[in-house]
């Protein structure tokens, strides 16, 4: 049979049965989704800078584009807000793909703020020594170039650099805008990938120690294919038991209350299994982006082998992101399913608190103790999570946006200790460093200081609401354990304090890079955040609160 044939009897069929109805425009609210397209644009935008301006250029119009898309994007959040998106006029667009509402545009408030800051210390080019009359920065000069081969020697001697980090940062921040405010699973595994490719490439593009970098980026990459392969299981078998993707309908199914149940889906919907391991794989996918134990494993090595803005960068902007998401998924898809999930994530979140705080002891490596210390926090948040109550979503909220400034100032102030190796991250050379440079180790101690939760900065506020969240929401044990990891981890945020203060600078020991204005930014913004949200949060707990209700 020819196929003019088959083509003539399809279509005589379909016109038989019944005629196709017409199939409608999608209808997209881009005035709601304005904060996502400014920064899809502009990624857009760098890649054809890339591909046009000339190299010498390159740097400062990438760095333009991507301040101006970030810091247009955040004012689109706040006009978003300020006409009540977060709060009255909450709703799903994007035909059901994407929610607008408080948690989602704080999230994404706090997203952009902390990307903002990032760009800068992607930006930073007079930490090292010029190389034959060029600046650099943490970059490597050729990515592809095979480390120590004579093609990267020659694009150092001609001062290449790879401004190509500047359209990644862009189309991370794109996923992680979309990742917490995702309504469907589809979007939800379209946005984690978006986010997740481009930092897989950042973490291999070190300078200096570009094999350690390029590992890994290899384990990432590895291991964040085996939790995406996870999610995407999961994602395939609550289709399966729901029969959509739509995290309202999939909750409607899972609490009994769907209307008009067809056969097919009254024998899925008896299927408990399909809920139980389907929910499990995605939430196990999300807690491995958020560093939570058991799935942590990658954490520290990635840290420590990325560039240090790279690591600044994610470690701030990825547990905003995905927190949002879990949050989301277990509070506005699984709240029928809670009686299940609270025991697995009591669990995870006492081993996440202990097993970051005593194994951040053993470190002597900056990056690494920072990457436990990281791990230990994810559990504090957790904490939050479990209280399942409004006050644990907003004191979530708040958490993330006071641990997001903190993270990548202390980042920013680790990339000025310098030795002639680059870097100096191994933590006998801090000995002393309060004598040499004074102001650096007085500003390293803040952040050191609010990561352990002293009174008067973020990290108490932060821990303060998330403890008082859980046990106003039954799990008074939980702030017990946490309270417990707190004093643990205490002692070596503050005995990185005594070390930098109370210990003999030693001859040969790391000098002090000056920078320029822009990593300076990067750590005044830090330092203010801190304190602003120590010494008077209450405003800012207000703003949590109040965009602490899900769009159902």
């Amino acid at each position: 049979m020819s196929a003019s044939a088959v083509h003539s009897l399809w279509t005589t069929a379909a016109t038989a049965a019944d005629p196709i109805a017409k199939i409608d425009a999608p209808k997209i609210e881009y005035g709601q989704l304005s904060p996502v397209l400014i920064v899809i644009g502009a990624a857009i935008i760098g890649i054809l800078v890339e591909a046009f301006v000339p190299r010498r250029s390159r740097y400062y119009a990438q760095m333009f584009v991507s301040a101006v898309a970030l810091i247009a994007a955040f004012a689109a959040v706040v006009a978003l807000a300020a006409r009540g998106y977060g709060t009255t006029k909450a709703g799903i667009t994007a035909m059901g793909a994407v929610a607008v509402d408080g948690p989602a545009l704080f999230l994404q408030g706090t997203i952009l703020l902390t990307s903002l800051v990032g760009l800068f210390t992607f930006a930073e080019r007079r930490l090292d020594p010029e190389q034959h009359g060029n600046r650099v920065d943490s970059f490597a000069a050729q990515a592809a170039a095979v480390p120590g081969s004579e093609s990267e020697q020659k694009a150092v001697k001609a001062g290449f650099t790879t401004t190509e980090v500047f359209p990644l940062l862009l189309f991370a921040v794109v996923g992680m805008l979309v990742f917490p405010a995702a309504n469907d699973l589809l979007t939800l595994f379209v946005a984690l990938e978006v986010f997740s490719l481009p930092l897989y490439l950042l973490c291999a593009l070190a300078r200096r120690k570009r094999l350690m970098s390029q590992e890994a980026a290899v384990k990432y990459f590895l291991l964040g294919a085996f939790a995406s392969a996870f999610t995407l299981f999961g994602i395939a078998l609550l289709y399966g038991y729901a029969g959509s993707m739509s995290y309202g309908t999939i909750a409607q199914v899972v609490d009994g209350t769907v209307q008009n149940v067809t056969p097919a889906l009254a024998n899925t919907m008896g299927n408990d299994a399909l809920l139980l391991v389907g929910s499990a794989l995605i939430v196990m996918g999300l807690l491995f982006k958020v560093g939570a134990v058991p799935f942590h494993m990658w954490t520290p090595d990635v840290y420590q082998g990325a560039p240090t803005p790279v690591t600044g960068f994610m470690a701030a902007a990825t547990k905003v992101a995905a927190f949002g998401a879990l949050l989301r998924i277990l509070y506005v898809v699984l709240p029928g399913l809670r009686w299940d999930w609270r025991p697995v994530m009591w669990g995870v979140a006492i081993v996440t608190m202990l097993a970051g705080a005593i194994v951040a002891i053993t470190q002597t490596d900056i990056k690494r103790l920072l990457a436990y210390s990281s791990i230990a926090h994810a559990g504090f948040i957790l904490a939050g999570v479990i209280a399942t109550t409004p006050e644990g979503i907003s004191s979530v909220l708040f958490y993330l946006a006071a641990y997001s400034f903190v993270t990548i100032g202390a980042f920013a102030v680790v990339t000025l200790v310098r030795d002639a190796g680059g870097e100096a991250t191994h933590l006998s050379k801090w000995a002393g460093l309060g004598r040499r440079s004074p102001l650096v180790a007085a500003v390293f101690a803040v952040f050191l200081l609010a990561f352990a939760g002293i009174p008067l900065t973020s990290g108490f506020s932060g821990k303060f609401a998330v403890f008082k969240a859980a046990a106003e929401g039954g799990a008074a044990p939980l702030v017990v354990i946490g309270v417990i990891s707190s004093a643990i981890a205490a002692f070596f945020y503050i005995r990185v304090i005594v070390l930098m203060f109370f210990s003999e600078p030693r001859p040969e020991g790391p000098t002090v890079a000056v920078p320029s204005p822009l990593t300076m930014t990067a750590i005044a913004v830090g330092v203010a955040v801190t304190v602003v949200l120590g010494v008077a949060p209450q405003y800012f707990l207000d703003l949590a609160g109040q965009a602490g209700v899900f769009v159902r």
